[in-house]
This record gives structure tokens, sequence and C-alpha cells, in this order.
């Protein structure tokens, strides 16, 4: 189509954005707060196709029909992936609408999954198995053995956690805690992977690894980080849920997933719920595993990080390990209450 021009959106200008996020209205489709760039063709100044980024997820893709068949997708996407290449990103995924599946494919994009409403596909020096194989080979994983597995943000890591896997390691011979590798927690990766590693280290058939891509990523599940309630929430949870179920249960051998009843937060109850409902699919069964409590009420993360926001670090030393008592107390600890304390973040 003649007169059609390609043009990069400036992302400090409300107003640009704005008509973007008009023109993907259309498509019952939001412009995210993540988006890091954003491309839009236009004819006579009209948006007539647009697409973004964020990080490595191409995401807000949208064609209006008139445009369909012109090679404006492919021109779309070739530009976003050459920018990742220019940031030195060599791997990414897309997350569209099914309808969408056979555009990406013809770009070399790969399905991870599909349900009704969306869909997963990625790109680049490895993908999903090869991913799950590096974990079994790095952690020297048994995958003849089933097992138990829970999957875990530890932000940080509670006595209500460390009862979670003490309940896992009771009932499975084997127990794999994945830990939430996505960094957008008030305490760090690197920290939480160690404190359940230290927290859980009196169980001998407890194996703690990174959670990596797939699980609770931006690009499976943004909503989880962005304490969304909405109607995304569904969907991004069937797709977290369905892809655990359909690559990480039978890579591992996994026949149980553990997960902790959720009385405070609206977004882990709906996920737990999906996770039931999706996870039967793939034969496994989900346990619900009732709260450890003090003083009448569950143990949580998110409670532990209100009282260190009100500097009640006795009220902390109750409800967390001793290991991660110990840690709350180095000078990395003290620098992270620090920050609890400005932040309005709820994770």
């Amino acid at each position: 189509m003649y007169g059609l021009n390609i043009e990069k959106i400036h992302l400090d200008d409300e107003r640009e954005k704005n008509e973007v996020a008009e023109f993907l209205k259309r498509f019952e489709l939001r412009y995210d707060d993540d988006i890091d760039y954003t491309l839009v063709a236009r004819q006579n100044g009209k948006i007539l196709a647009t697409a973004s980024k964020a990080k490595n997820i191409i995401k807000a893709f949208a064609v209006d029909d008139e445009l369909r068949g012109e090679g404006i997708s492919t021109s779309l996407v070739t530009s976003i992936t050459d920018k990742m290449f220019e940031q030195g990103v060599y791997h990414s995924f897309i997350f569209t609408k099914p309808k969408n599946i056979t555009i990406f494919s013809s770009l070399n994009y790969k399905l991870i999954y599909e349900t009704s409403k969306s869909a997963l596909l990625e790109n680049g020096l490895y993908n999903i198995n090869s991913s799950l194989d590096k974990i079994i080979k790095e952690n020297d994983i048994d995958t003849s053995k089933t097992r138990g597995a829970l999957v875990m943000n530890c932000n940080p890591f509670t006595k209500g956690h460390q009862f979670l896997v003490e309940k896992a390691a009771s009932e499975c011979d084997e127990v794999l805690v994945f830990v939430v590798e996505e960094d957008k927690s008030l305490f760090p990766f690197k920290h939480r992977f160690e404190l359940v590693k230290e927290g859980t280290k009196h169980l001998s058939n407890v194996k703690v690894v990174k959670g990596g891509e797939y699980i609770i990523s931006q690009a499976t599940f943004p909503s989880y980080f962005l304490r969304q309630e909405d109607d995304k929430l569904r969907v991004y949870t069937e797709m977290d849920a369905g892809i655990f179920g359909k690559y990480f249960c039978p890579k591992f051998n996994i026949k149980r997933r553990y997960v902790g009843e959720e009385p405070y937060c609206a977004v882990t109850n709906a996920y737990n719920n999906t996770l039931v409902e999706e996870l039967k699919k793939f034969g496994v069964e989900v346990c619900v595993v009732k709260r450890k409590t003090y003083d009448e009420s569950a143990i949580s993360a998110s409670r532990v990080r209100e009282l260190i926001k009100e500097d009640k670090m006795k009220e902390v030393k109750e409800l967390v390990p001793e290991t991660t008592w110990e840690f709350l107390n180095t000078e990395t600890g003290r620098e992270i209450a620090e920050n609890i304390k400005k932040s309005n973040s709820p994770h």
C-alpha cells in the first residue's frame, strides 16, 4: 500500500502514546506501562498498524483489516527484532491473539502455548525445551524419579514458605522448588534464591532451582508483578499454568504441585484456582495447603514487608526462619529494609 510510513513513537510524548492506546482499543488490546519501544505505520497521518516491545517481549501488535496481506506485519516485527539485536537481545517472545499465530510462524517464531484468547511464541538462540534440559543438567536432576514441585517468589522467605516446602518434602520422594527469577521484587532474585536454599538445606530430598523465563515471568504472567485484578488475569494464569503442565511436568516428572492457601491476595488466589483446573488436564494433582499461622493470622511475605516498612523488626523475627533473620541483619539486608520503607511497590 502506497503512502505508508513506519515511524517510532516518542514514549515521553503522552499525546502520541494515547493515540496508540486508542488505536489498540479497537482490537481489545491495551498499551502497557512496561513498553519501552513502539512503532506505528501511518497513512496520511492515521495509524493503521502498530507493534511494541517490553525488553524481549513483542506485544500490543495490531493491524487494520485493510492492511492485511500487505506485508506490514513482517516490516513491523522485523524492525522491532532488529532493535532488540541492537540492544544485544537474541531471544524474544511474542504475546498475541491466536489469530496472529500464522503471521508470526511465518517469521520463524515457534508456538509455545495457546489458550482460547492468547498465544505465546518464541524465537532465538534457545527454546523452552533446551532451557529446561539445561536446568536438569546444571542441577543433576534424575528425571526417572517422580516428584512434587513448588513455584515460589519468597519476597522474602518466611516460616510460611518453609512450612509448605517441609509439607511437600514429607509427602514426596523428591521435591523441586522453582524460585521466580524475574527481578521485579523488593528482595532481588540472587538474595531470594539464597534465602530459599539456606532455609531448606535441612531437607535432603529438596532441590532449589532457578525458575527461568518460563515460570511466572514478564512473558508468561505480567499481572503477577503488576498486581492487577482485571480480565487479563485469567488469560495470563491459564498461559502460565498451561506451560507448566505441558512442559515442566513431563520434563521433570512432576506429579504434584504444592501451593499455599491464599486468604489475602486476590491475584495469587485466582492463580491457585486456575492452576487446579489447568493441571488436572495434564494429570497433575494440585495440593492446596492450609497456611501456617502466627497469632491467628496466616504468615505471608507481604505481611513481613509491611512490618519492615513499619520498623517492627521484633515481629518480623517471629515470622521468618533464623536464616532469613540473619540476612536481614547484614548490611545488604538493612539496605533492602531501607528500600522497603521508601517504596510503595506491592511486590
